[in-house]
């Protein structure tokens, strides 16, 4: 399984110390060029390493940490997203007019087409995301929520492998709204820091 993170932003970069504390690979691109965000991947670890969007959505999934306005820009780096899981990391402050109430997920859906979109790594500040999710009670929680119960389990297994204890939260539309912001409508859950102790 091969890992990108879309967007170098205080989010991308917390996702990219996650990935590099577990020696995981991950590529990460952004509007710059490669070369200009090669010194501070490298920074973050070894096995973090910048690349062209056009390269890094060659990986089988792909995290959004772009600002909301700028998810169809990425959709169009491929034609078809049939085969790959999208996460969707990205908060909407403020809330666009033509969501039609819908929540924000479901027009990143509608924009990579193909794709298994999954919500999630969204909830927490960046600042928390960067630091170690193992901590002396247990491991840190990110709820996920996706249309597709299938799209859900290799982001559960990522979690468990970046030391987060994933909670599934259902449908978008059900579960999944307590985590998306809306300008001023929030959902319960965002910025809610909460632990899962060991069994």
């Amino acid at each position: 399984m091969s890992y990108a993170i879309v967007g170098f932003g205080a989010v991308g970069q917390a996702l990219a110390h996650a990935f590099a504390r577990k020696n995981i690979d991950v590529a990460v691109a952004s509007r710059r060029p490669p070369e200009a965000l090669a010194p501070q991947a490298r920074a973050i670890g070894p096995t973090v390493v910048a690349k062209s969007l056009q390269n890094a959505v060659e990986a089988d999934t792909i995290i959004l940490a772009v600002p909301f306005g700028e998810h169809r820009e990425v959709a169009k780096a491929l034609p078809n997203w049939k085969g790959k899981t999208v996460i969707d990391a990205m908060n909407l402050f403020p809330a666009p007019e033509e969501l039609d109430g819908l929540p924000g997920s479901a027009i990143v859906a509608k924009a990579f087409a193909g794709a298994k979109l999954v919500k999630g790594f969204n909830h927490l500040i960046a600042a928390t995301l960067a630091t170690d999710p193992v901590v002396e009670a247990g491991h840190r929680v990110v709820f996920l929520s996706s249309e597709d119960e299938d799209a859900i389990a290799p982001v559960v297994a990522l979690a468990r492998q970046l030391g987060f204890a994933p909670v599934k939260l259902g449908k978008l539309n059900e579960g999944g709204a307590l985590v998306h912001a809306r300008g001023r409508t929030w959902g319960q859950l965002i910025f809610q820091d909460l632990f899962k102790k060991e069994q």
